[in-house]
C-alpha cells in the first residue's frame, strides 16, 4: 500500500486486510496442533498466542470504537493483551505456554469473528479516517508477528534431538561471495529519518539533520566462514575482545558458537528452517547478539556501523533482497556485488542505541506504546531479514533488541 489507509477505499483496505491476514495463516500450515502451543523461552511465543494477539489489537483498538460492538470473549482482553497497559492487565509473558484454553481452534474461531466484522465494517464505511490509519498500523503489526511467529518456531523446533524442518526450501544457485571490499562514503550533515508520506511507525521520526564523518562500509555480510576463523583463533576465549557484559554474557551462558550451531564429531551444523545442515561457509552468519558481533568486529580490526552510517549507505540503493517471498527462510551467499545484502538475509546489527530522535514524540493513548516505551538498553538493527514480508522494510526502518538476545536472525556487516 503506497497510500496511507486513510486515503483509501473501504473495499481496498479490506482487500489488504484479507491478504495481509491470510499470509498469516498460510505460515501456520506446515505447522501441528503441538508445535503451535509450545513456548520453549521467556522471549518465544506460542504460534497460538500470536494468531490471538494480532486479533486483539484489532478488536480493541478498531473494533472497540464502534457503537454496539461486543467482543468475542471478556476474558481475551488480559489473556493477548502483550504490553499495553493504558488497556489493562496482560497475563504473564513467560507463562503463555501453560495457556492450553482456548484452543487452537477457538482462536481461529475469533480470527474469523474478527475478520468478518471488520470488513463488514470497511464495506459500510463505518470506520472513520483515524480507525482506519489504526488498521494499517495493524497490519504492519501482524507482518512483524509473521517474522516472529518464523523466529519462534524455529526456537521451538530445535528444542527437538530429531531436529525437525519447518519446510523444505527451493533449491538455488550460489556463487563464492569474494574477498571483503569496502565503499566509501563522505561525511557531512544529512537528513535521517522518514517522511511520513506513506506508512512508517513512530520511531522512524521526525526526519532531522545529523553530521557524520568519513566512513567506509563493507560491501557484503560477514560469512559463517570467516566467523569460524573468528572461533579458531580463539574469539570466544579472549576478553579483550568483548564488551564487560559481553564477557560476562558468554561465560554465564556457556556460548562457544552462535545460536543453532550443532558440533558433530568435529564438525559443525546449523539448525535452520530446513532442518540440520552442515554449515554453509560462504553463508552470512546469523543468530549472533550484539555482544558477539561487536567481538568479531573487533577481531577483525574493524567496528559496527552506527544506523545513521548504514541509513545513508542504504538511502540511495534499491529496498530489494531475499526477503521472505524468496522461500529459502535461510540467508544465502552474497553475489559479491557493491554493497550487498543491504536488505534482507539477516537483520545487521548497528552500534547505536535505540533512543528517541530529537522531538519524538509518542502517540496518544495506548498505542504510544508501540514503540517509544521501549527506548532503553536496547540496540538498533536495520535491513529486513529472510523472514521479513516482503513490502515490510524501508531505509528508514528500526528495528530493536536487547544486546544479548540471538533468536532473531541477526548478522554483521562490517565499517570503519
Amino acid at each position: 500500500m503506497s497510500l496511507p489507509a486513510t486515503e483509501l477505499a473501504g473495499d481496498l483496505i479490506a482487500a489488504r486486510y484479507r491478504a495481509v491476514r491470510a499470509a498469516t495463516e498460510q505460515l501456520c500450515e506446515p505447522l501441528t496442533i503441538e508445535d503451535q502451543v509450545v513456548q520453549s523461552m521467556p522471549d518465544v511465543s506460542p504460534t497460538k498466542w500470536h494468531l490471538a494477539h494480532v486479533t486483539w489489537f484489532f478488536e480493541t483498538f478498531v473494533l472497540g470504537r464502534l457503537p454496539g460492538y461486543e467482543p468475542f470473549h471478556p476474558e481475551y482482553d488480559y489473556l493477548f493483551n502483550s504490553y499495553y497497559n493504558a488497556v489493562g492487565k496482560q497475563y504473564p509473558r513467560p507463562r503463555r505456554g501453560l495457556v492450553t484454553r482456548p484452543t487452537l481452534a477457538e482462536v481461529l474461531a475469533f480470527r474469523r469473528s474478527v475478520d468478518a466484522a471488520l470488513v463488514d465494517a470497511l464495506e459500510r464505511d463505518e470506520i472513520d479516517p483515524s480507525g482506519r490509519k489504526l488498521i494499517e498500523l495493524g497490519l504492519n503489526h501482524e507482518q512483524q508477528h509473521q517474522e516472529l511467529m518464523l523466529m519462534d518456531i524455529k526456537h521451538v523446533l530445535f528444542q527437538s534431538p530429531l531436529f525437525p524442518a519447518y519446510h523444505q526450501p527451493p533449491a538455488h544457485e550460489g556463487t563464492p561471495p569474494g574477498t571483503l571490499a569496502w565503499t566509501t562514503f563522505h561525511g557531512g550533515e544529512y537528513a535521517f529519518g522518514a517522511t511520513g508520506e506513506s506508512f512508517v511507525y513512530d520511531n522512524e521520526t521526525p526526519r532531522h539533520k545529523r553530521r557524520i564523518e568519513d566512513f567506509e562500509l563493507a560491501n557484503r555480510l560477514v560469512t559463517n566462514g570467516e566467523y569460524l576463523e573468528f572461533m579458531a583463533d580463539g574469539g570466544y576465549e579472549k576478553p579483550l575482545l568483548w564488551l564487560s557484559d559481553g564477557w560476562a554474557q558468554i561465560q554465564e551462558a556457556g556460548w562457544r558458537a552462535p545460536l543453532y550451531w550443532v558440533e558433530r564429531d568435529g564438525e559443525w551444523h546449523e539448525f535452520t528452517l530446513g532442518g540440520l545442515q552442515p554449515v554453509d561457509t560462504e553463508a552470512p552468519v546469523v543468530h549472533v547478539s550484539l555482544y558477539e558481533a561487536d567481538a568479531f568486529a573487533s577481531w577483525a580490526g574493524q567496528r559496527l556501523p552506527t544506523e545513521f552510517e548504514w541509513e545513508h549507505a542504504a538511502g540511495s540503493q534499491p529496498v530489494t533482497g531475499r526477503f521472505r517471498g524468496a522461500g529459502l527462510l535461510h540467508p544465502a551467499p552474497s553475489a559479491g556485488s557493491e554493497l550487498d545484502q543491504l536488505f534482507g538475509d539477516a537483520w545487521e546489527w548497528t552500534r547505536s542505541a535505540y533512543e528517541p530522535y530529537p522531538g519524538f514524540k509518542a502517540a496518544d493513548g495506548a498505542v504510544g506504546e508501540y514503540n517509544g516505551k521501549f527506548m532503553c538498553n536496547q540496540m538498533v538493527m536495520r535491513g529486513g531479514c529472510c523472514a521479513t514480508p516482503d513490502d515490510h522494510v524501508r531505509s528508514t526502518y528500526r528495528n530493536f533488541f536487547y544486546p544479548h538476545m540471538r533468536w532473531q536472525f541477526g548478522g554483521i556487516r562490517l565499517a570503519r
